[in-house]
């Protein structure tokens, strides 16, 4: 028992001396890492502190750029036509540190100071707003059913909170309406780019309101926009183009391409005409800074690196007076032609002023009008993509080509006067009675507007076969001949004019269903009465008869250059010369046979004269008029049996006659054939003596 006792008792002992030193050893290997770990931090301290805190307030740089004012455009005479107008802006610089918390604060406490009236937020910008909310964000999540929470995904969840207040139908307030549209703006911003907030219609209300809380404001600021402004009227401002929204930003069709090119997405560019041609000069150089930030994010400093260079100025061919003046002498004359039910089908009225020296394009002015509802609109561009079968006025080019391929000379240049009879067809004929001339020489045939000798002209320039109510035979190539031939004065081909959207015209069928040739189309084409031409091609053709033979580019853009700081001289850094395109190859005395021709539509004594009316105008005008028949086409009745048949009432001339300046085209389509009345010709009045009256020296 002794023995037992001692055992238990031994064990013991030696039980309550061993726990003591594992706690011992464990103790010591904390001790020391603990110290170990101390030394490591007392090292990092001592030897790098000073680098770490350097790499703690470490700043970020960043090279940002602005927008700048894009080039001003002048007249002929140095008269703005479209300027920018400088205008108070709100704005947000983006910081890289913001939160969507921040941004729904800064929303929210900016609608109190500014109105956005003329916006109004989509359905989703109103849901992100509202969910900008961190409490409404959490309610609705809440709402989400569980088994679309827990997947983890987050667009199924977003897009299930987005379904779950779009049930809700959520209404705001006026000021809230604001506040959305804002959040809008301010999320969709680039991190320290400057997007607008408000750039139209800030009142003095507005800009001392948000300039005073600036503070609690971070980001926003107040700035200047530039908006086109067009004060010498906007009469061709569908010339000019237009220029995109910010909001717009860049033409999805050709987004790659400027964003390739520099552009940011919410970039404003030229989207039409000479905003969009002239763009590459037009946009300049933006404006670069150099941002620093603190690595929480938040701007530390900004520098301006390049103050930007403003978009090249262009002085354009048209002189702003006489632009006007031909704008409203269309207007009346159309008017005029309206009210008398001369254009009750007609669908607009064009007209186009060159300088015949050197392509300049002077005035350009156009009308479109839905003969349904009766209303109208300028349409200066019409001059280049509308198409119209001109009729007469293009005889002066059939007589030329005649003349240069030797079918008639200036010493034999008469033809008889006698009608073409197709077999099955009816009469083809002039406008005059059937035996009013025997035969006709071409300057003649140029003053009554002979149709007879245009189509007795082509059938021996093709070598056309033909019996008199028997038949008629043609070569295939027959309109490609006679279409060279327009092709070579311009009618028919893109004249290259410096603005985009040009039509080229339209050409009329040239064979049937069976492979045969249209010989009827053929006679028609000889006398302008079936391919269809652009207004600007007939100033061009009227300009190379009138120079001589000189077929030229017609452009808007004289010169390129900059405008000095004080916005009021323009240095020119080039200048357009005139092109050239082709030279007609014809000898003096071949010109001099359609010279004396348009000379005498307007001067001569024949009563079947066709434009004697302007006889008395100075100075003297040479020219040549033209009716094409047509038939009225409604687009809400595209299969009408029997449509009012109509004709396109057209002229062409330059003045003065002996050395041309002005070479002038009209174009009056769809006038009613008995109220036909001479529009044309009283347009074509107006522009001639409004010009010189401009221009006496």
């Amino acid at each position: 028992m002794k023995y037992s006792k001692k055992h238990r008792g031994a064990a013991n002992a030696k039980s309550q001396s061993s726990t003591p030193l594992r706690m011992k050893i464990i103790l010591g290997i904390i001790f020391v890492l603990f110290a170990t770990l101390i030394g490591q931090l007392a090292y990092l301290q001592l030897g790098y502190g000073s680098r770490f805190k350097a790499e703690v307030q470490k700043s970020n740089s960043a090279v940002v750029s602005s927008q700048v004012p894009r080039g001003v455009m002048y007249d002929s005479k140095g008269r703005v036509l479209v300027g920018n107008k400088a205008q108070n802006a709100i704005t947000y610089t983006k910081s890289a540190s913001t939160t969507s918390d921040q941004v729904y604060s800064i929303a929210n406490a900016l609608s109190y100071y500014i109105r956005l009236n003329d916006e109004k937020p989509t359905e989703q910008q109103v849901i992100d707003y509202y969910l900008g909310n961190k409490a409404n964000s959490t309610k609705e999540t809440a709402k989400v059913p569980k088994s679309v929470r827990n997947t983890e995904d987050e667009e199924l969840i977003n897009n299930a909170i987005n379904d779950q207040v779009r049930k809700e139908h959520i209404k705001l307030t006026t000021r809230e309406k604001t506040a959305a549209l804002i959040y809008n703006k301010i999320s969709g911003a680039y991190t320290l780019s400057t997007i607008y907030i408000k750039n139209q219609g800030l009142t003095d209300k507005e800009i001392a309101e948000v300039g005073e809380h600036l503070s609690s404001l971070p980001g926003v600021g107040i700035g200047t926009d530039w908006q086109r402004s067009y004060p010498n009227g906007s009469s061709i401002q569908s010339i000019i183009g237009s220029v995109s929204t910010e909001k717009a930003g860049l033409p999805s069709d050709n987004l790659q391409y400027y964003l390739t090119n520099g552009y940011s997405r919410n970039d404003r560019v030229g989207t039409s005409y000479l905003e969009e041609e002239y763009e590459p000069l037009l946009k300049g150089t933006k404006s670069t800074s150099k941002v620093w930030t603190k690595s929480d994010g938040n701007i530390e400093q900004t520098k301006s690196v390049y103050s930007g260079q403003a978009g090249a100025s262009l002085v354009l061919t048209l002189d702003a007076k006489y632009q006007k003046e031909v704008q409203n002498a269309l207007k009346q004359t159309y008017a005029s032609a309206i009210a008398s039910g001369a254009a009750h089908y007609s669908n607009g009225a064009y007209a186009v002023a060159m300088n015949p020296q050197t392509g300049a394009l002077l005035a350009v002015a156009g009308i479109n009008r839905d003969p349904n509802k009766n209303k109208t609109v300028d349409n200066a561009l019409g001059v280049i993509n509308q198409t119209y079968v001109m009729g007469s006025v293009v005889k002066g080019a059939m007589v030329g080509g005649g003349l240069i391929n030797k079918v008639i000379t200036p010493t034999n240049n008469t033809l008889p006067d006698t009608p073409i009879y197709l077999p099955g067809s009816p009469i083809k004929k002039s406008v005059y009675p059937v035996g009013t001339f025997g035969a006709l020489d071409a300057p003649t045939a140029l003053e009554v507007s002979s149709n007879i000798y245009m189509m007795h002209l082509a059938m021996n320039w093709v070598h056309a076969k033909y019996v008199p109510k028997q038949f008629i035979s043609m070569p295939d190539t027959a309109f490609d001949t006679l279409r060279r031939n327009f092709n070579m004065f311009g009618l028919g081909q893109k004249t290259g004019v410096d603005l985009p959207g040009e039509s080229a015209g339209i050409q009329g069928k040239s064979f049937n269903a069976q492979g045969q040739i249209l010989s009827g189309s053929v006679l028609d084409l000889a006398y302008g009465n079936y391919d269809a031409y652009t207004p600007i091609q007939l100033a061009q053709y009227v300009s190379t008869i009138a120079n001589g033979g000189y077929r030229l580019q017609p452009y808007v853009v004289q010169s390129v250059g900059h405008t000095a700081t004080n916005g009021k001289k323009v240095y020119i850094d080039y200048n357009k010369k005139p092109n050239v395109q082709l030279r007609i190859p014809w000898t003096s005395d071949e010109l001099d046979v359609i010279h004396q021709g348009f000379w005498r539509v307007v001067h001569g004594t024949n009563s079947w004269g066709t434009a004697h009316k302007l006889k008395d105008v100075k100075p003297s005008i040479s020219g040549k008029s033209g009716t094409a028949q047509t038939f009225y086409y409604d687009p809400n009745h595209p299969n009408q049996k029997n449509p009012p048949e109509l004709i396109n009432a057209t002229f062409v001339g330059y003045a003065p006659s002996n050395s041309p300046k002005l070479a002038v085209a009209v174009v009056f389509p769809g006038l009613d054939p008995d109220l036909e009345g001479s529009y044309t010709l009283q347009m074509a009045k107006a522009m001639v003596q409004d010009y010189f009256k401009l221009h006496k020296n």
